[in-house]
């Protein structure tokens, strides 16, 4: 006869204060805590930091979180919400000034799910039991008030429970529910630890669906949502930074197909550039169809190598140039911006009929930034290509434009086949001059 679940939690008593050097399984141990099979200690940052000298002299805290900030998401006055090395997103790289004497702060752990490891084979090795180790550190969550412990590093217990596959009590099927066990484990043992008793360790006893399947478990790492899934990844003003700053020219695709919406709705964001006399001067020819993209790159292909041999250049480079061309021949989609002159003046005079032409295709330009920048917020990878400016009346044939629409490049839209290329540092200084 099964019995009602339940578990017990309880925080353990006799760690004294932790300094550098100190072995946390052995300051477990020492307190006596009448440990079993299948048990899971839930171990406090902090203690784990000081006892591998994660501490720093206040002073030097802003620089700390420089240090282990990968990428800034949100910022508010000197709050800063940040993704850290660890690839966990929270305030302040986790740098902390609470728990820790009076003008140092506290680094997380270098590798918490190794010194979880540690501290459970520190324990199997004196007391002979298998437990679960979950080092836990204290999050804000968007949405939601409060702070709650999660999971930061883990060793022998499981970390995510995948129920995807089963079925409800109503026996509808789940397709989505993935629980966070270790995060779970982690708020239980701060509920008897509380944030100032003094109580950097508790036991959770009795959850079986805790225990790992194999040797060390899983890592707290499979907690953290890597960025292709992460539809949050962008915080508030840094949104607009991270799309900019984060576009790359993108040269190489996966056969993945592109969503027609995402590419609308990058449209609808390029159409709010800046246009001289309240104009609309950008029109966008989305090619879909296999067909369409075949039968222009073709078209522009053979224009081409009829001008380089009209230019004297030899089979050899033109063949090579033609290959430059690849990159959009290899994209699943392509997209034509073009240019419309409506709604523009005519002065009669050359130089302010020039300047008038040069105002619309800044915001045609404006207008193609924007839209490679959406594209970015997408998570869909782009590359700009000139070549439809060089044989302008060929595209206007083969995509049936009218005469006064002038294609202004080729964009080259899909899901990026790798990582991007890590550009090259550019001062602001090099690109500004103060008058």
């Amino acid at each position: 006869m099964t019995g009602t679940p339940g578990f017990r939690a309880w925080a353990l008593a006799g760690i004294p204060e932790v300094r550098e050097g100190d072995d946390i399984a052995k300051l477990i141990v020492a307190a006596e805590p009448g440990l079993v099979d299948g048990d899971v200690l839930l171990v406090t940052s902090k203690i784990v930091s000081k006892a591998e000298g994660r501490v720093m002299l206040a002073d030097d805290r802003e620089a700390a979180i420089d240090a282990e900030t990968v990428r800034v998401v949100a910022r508010r006055g000197t709050l800063r919400i940040v993704e850290n090395k660890l690839g966990l997103v929270m305030a302040a790289a986790g740098v902390d000034a609470s728990n820790t004497p009076a003008g140092t702060v506290l680094l997380l752990p270098e590798d918490p799910d190794a010194s979880a490891a540690a501290i459970r084979d520190g324990v199997r090795d004196a007391l002979g039991v298998d437990v679960g180790v979950v080092v836990t550190d204290t999050f804000g969550r968007p949405w939601r008030n409060g702070l709650t412990d999660v999971a930061i590093g883990a060793a022998g217990v499981r970390v995510l429970d995948d129920l995807r596959g089963g079925t409800d009590a109503y026996g509808n099927p789940l397709s989505a529910t993935v629980v966070a066990t270790a995060d779970e484990l982690a708020a239980a043992g701060d509920l008897v630890k509380g944030k100032a008793g003094g109580l950097p360790v508790a036991v959770v006893r009795g959850l079986d669906a805790a225990a790992a399947e194999g040797e060390q478990g899983g890592s707290a790492r499979e907690l953290v949502r890597v960025a292709r899934d992460d539809m949050f990844r962008l915080g508030t003003s840094e949104a607009v930074r991270e799309a900019v700053t984060q576009r790359r020219t993108v040269r190489a695709f996966t056969d993945e197909p592109v969503d027609p919406g995402a590419v609308r709705r990058a449209v609808a964001s390029a159409v709010t550039a800046p246009a001289p006399h309240h104009t609309t001067p950008w029109r966008f020819v989305l090619l879909e169809s296999e067909e369409s993209r075949t039968r222009l790159l073709d078209a522009m292909r053979d224009a081409w190598v009829a001008d380089l041999r009209r230019d004297g250049k030899s089979e050899e480079s033109i063949a090579k140039r033609v290959r430059r061309g690849d990159v959009l021949r290899n994209a699943p989609y392509l997209v034509v911006p073009c240019l419309v002159m409506d709604g523009s003046h005519t002065y009669g005079d050359a130089r302010r009929d020039a300047a008038e032409r040069e105002m619309f295709v800044v915001a045609t330009g404006a207008g193609v930034q924007n839209f490679l920048v959406a594209l970015a917020g997408e998570r869909l990878g782009s590359a700009w290509v000139s070549s439809t400016m060089f044989c302008r009346d060929v595209v206007r044939d083969v995509l049936g434009l009218p005469q006064a629409w002038d294609p202004m490049g080729a964009v080259a839209v899909g899901h990026a086949a790798g990582a991007p290329g890590v550009r090259p540092e550019r001062s602001v200084s090099d690109f500004v001059e103060v008058r």
